[in-house]
């Protein structure tokens, strides 16, 4: 009865670990829903300050400016991952395809960690953590996100960095995320499309339309106050957009790869639940059948 006792109790658990994934996938399946509105409300904003950048990228100041240069020195990467477990390979795949981007050179790399996964994992490997922010919110707006590019910019300013890129989960669709480097300074008209464009995933409603937004940057433009005022508040609006809604796909990747883990985890559970309750039934049919034995023997013994 012991061993009947035994199967009974990992039955019993294995029902209520499977309730609690289903109810932690059904709550990751609505965020990451929402993680995806979240992103295309902002894509008409994001598209109109690519538009003035590429209307702008035909006059000689553009191509001046200092974010638009490029030059040898160190590296900055915003490394954006999860404060939290139970997503699967979201945040190895993300550090792995950082770590692959700063090469072997940690003196030449400054690392931004959003989320602690990411800056717990470089600063255990020597590399120079500069700032280390949570990730734990989905309600983080844009203007959250000037505290990491200001300090980008003043780094890039004071020549102490030539180079940033921002390492994410790309969000492709529910069961497709991919570790994705996306280069923001110097900053260049196609990559920043590259951006406005990935806000849409590849696939379902919010997929993007045959034809697409295009832009023909004309051969003369005029700028009023003057081009580098322009310049001066477009540009790291455009990087900061870029790290805003890097972290808007890595949250809905967070999401996606939770839900299909836990779902992964229910099955698995019902499966593990569904096989004990077959050995449950066959160790008490043998029991059973043991006792009538024994119960025939005796009365056999007696006569």
């Amino acid at each position: 009865m012991a061993n009947l006792k035994s199967i009974k109790s990992k039955i019993l658990s294995y029902k209520k670990t499977g309730t609690v994934t289903h109810a932690m996938e059904a709550v990751s399946a609505v965020k990451m829903r929402k993680g995806q509105e979240r992103a295309l409300s902002g894509r008409a904003y994001a598209a109109a300050a690519l538009s003035v950048m590429e209307r702008l990228s035909g006059t000689a100041d553009l191509s001046r400016h200092s974010l638009m240069q490029e030059r040898e020195g160190k590296i900055a990467l915003i490394v954006i991952t999860s404060d939290k477990g139970l997503a699967g390979s979201l945040n190895s795949g993300v550090v792995r395809k950082a770590e692959r981007e700063a090469g072997i050179s940690k003196d030449k790399t400054i690392v931004f960690a959003i989320g602690r996964r990411g800056g717990e994992y470089f600063s255990s490997r020597g590399y120079d953590v500069r700032m280390r922010l949570q990730n734990v919110s989905d309600s983080v707006s844009e203007s959250d996100m000037r505290e990491v590019t200001d300090k980008v910019l003043e780094l890039h300013e004071a020549g102490e960095i030539t180079k940033c890129a921002v390492v994410y989960q790309n969000f492709i669709s529910t069961f497709e995320q991919e570790p994705t480097v996306r280069n923001i300074i110097p900053v260049r008209p196609e990559a920043m499309r590259k951006v406005v464009e990935g806000i849409r995933p590849a696939k379902g409603k919010y997929a993007p339309q045959k034809g697409g937004e295009k832009v023909h940057a004309p051969a003369s433009y005029t700028v009023e106050p003057d081009t580098d005022s322009v310049l001066s508040v477009l540009l790291p609006k455009l990087i900061n957009i870029a790290v805003f809604h890097a972290l808007l796909e890595n949250k809905a990747s967070e999401h996606s790869a939770r839900m299909v883990a836990m779902k992964s985890a229910t099955d698995k559970a019902k499966e593990m639940a569904h096989n004990l309750t077959r050995t449950f039934n066959k160790v008490r049919q043998a029991a059973i059948t043991r006792e009538v034995s024994e119960i025939t023997s005796g009365i056999e013994a007696m006569k």
